[in-house]
């Protein structure tokens, strides 16, 4: 099952940015999301993710393919391209592929396999 959210609609007292996407265990998904509100993901997803939120990776979760996103915590699987200015890899969480953040947190018995790029908070010095 596969429950998908972006409502405007806020209810009294919530944050506006409260909206979350959830793919649930069980669900297999291919495809392209373009997002403007958090995503989490207990299910197997297999595409492009673009996300101006939080992307998060339950423990049952397993994605593939290129990730961008504000940022991105990782409890499952998650193989491919990642482009996020923060990246948590939890105590169970396994990425593989390469990782382009500013920051890159890996807990105890977090798995990372690949490339590391650091990007850079300073903007650029032209001459």
């Amino acid at each position: 099952m596969a429950i998908f959210n972006n409502s405007d609609n806020t209810s009294e007292g919530a944050p506006a940015n409260s909206n979350t996407t959830i793919i649930t265990a069980g669900s297999k998904i291919k495809g392209e999301l373009d997002l403007s509100c958090n995503l989490y993901i207990d299910g197997e997803l297999d595409g492009m993710i673009k996300s101006t939120k939080e992307i998060n990776v339950g423990k049952n979760g397993r994605l593939k393919g290129n990730i961008k996103t504000e940022k991105l915590i990782v409890q499952g699987f998650v193989e491919g391209t990642v482009e996020a200015t923060r990246v948590e890899i939890k105590a169970a969480g396994h990425v593989s592929g390469e990782i382009t953040s500013t920051e890159l947190i890996i807990e105890s018995k977090g798995v990372f396999e690949g490339n590391s790029i650091v990007k850079s908070t300073q903007p650029a010095i032209t001459v």
